[in-house]
């Protein structure tokens, strides 16, 4: 008898399921108000294998090919940074070098956050965070820790590299709008045999005194040689949110 009721609940239990209850997540997603009909989607899905969104970005990818260095610039959100360690990554797996070298300006974006706890390595994290960020994207993290360790990829600050020459690697200069002349002529001098150097920067956004970055009076004389390729990237090339080149034009 028992068995008998504890079926007949069972029964009665899964007609009310099918009668009653209903999926917590509809078959048709609901609507997004980023939707719009006959429009392209806003999101970027995120792809292994990297391509250039404009012919400016195309001018770059071929400009790294081609050339031992080359300064890219333009505003934020071009896609400068991280075409430059995408392509390191990518000559790094072929075998064209043998290590990839990262470095930029510890410069603070007009805040000063005081002494910073921990070691060398610590002290910098916060100022070097979107180069790790990228590698990341580019290699996965497990791998970027094994390569950080066996010295194959090397993150360090601009006031680290003098005196070095760097053979046999590709270098990425980021945030170089940071840099003074002086700083950035030194950093051109570290270049050494097969090895390739590209600089990033958007003139307009640095963190210096007026007047102190040398970004702008490098690249105009660095785009009278013709072994360097200096590639000047607008709000057309910008890859982030479509407000960001809205507000660029504007601010």
């Amino acid at each position: 008898m028992a068995k008998r009721a504890t079926r007949e609940k069972t029964r009665s239990y899964e007609d009310r399921s099918k009668s009653k209850v209903r999926a917590l997540f509809p078959e048709k997603p609901a609507w997004s108000p980023l939707d719009r009909e006959g429009t392209e989607a806003r999101d970027k899905s995120y792809v292994r294998n990297i391509r250039p969104c404009s012919d400016n970005q195309r001018l770059l990818l071929e400009a790294i090919d081609k050339k031992n260095v080359v300064v890219a610039l333009g505003p934020a959100g071009t896609g400068k940074t991280y075409l430059a360690i995408a392509k390191a990554v990518e000559a790094f797996e072929a075998g064209r070098i043998g290590r990839i070298i990262l470095t930029r300006p510890a410069v603070e974006a007009g805040e000063n956050l005081g002494f910073l706890p921990g070691a060398l390595e610590d002290k910098l994290a916060p100022y070097l965070r979107p180069l790790y960020d990228a590698l990341s994207d580019r290699l996965g993290a497990k791998r970027l820790k094994l390569l950080l360790s066996d010295g194959s990829i090397e993150i360090a600050p601009i006031a680290y590299m003098r005196g070095r020459t760097l053979n046999n690697a590709f270098i990425v200069i980021d945030e170089v709008q940071n840099c003074t002349y002086g700083q950035i002529k030194m950093m051109l001098t570290r270049l050494g045999w097969h090895s390739t150097m590209v600089l990033t920067g958007d003139p307009d956004q640095s963190d210096l005194l007026p007047g102190l970055s040398g970004l702008a009076t490098v690249g105009d004389k660095l785009s009278t040689l013709e072994d360097v390729g200096v590639i000047r990237l607008g709000d057309r090339d910008i890859v982030r949110h479509p407000l960001v080149a809205g507000m660029l034009t504007v601010l």
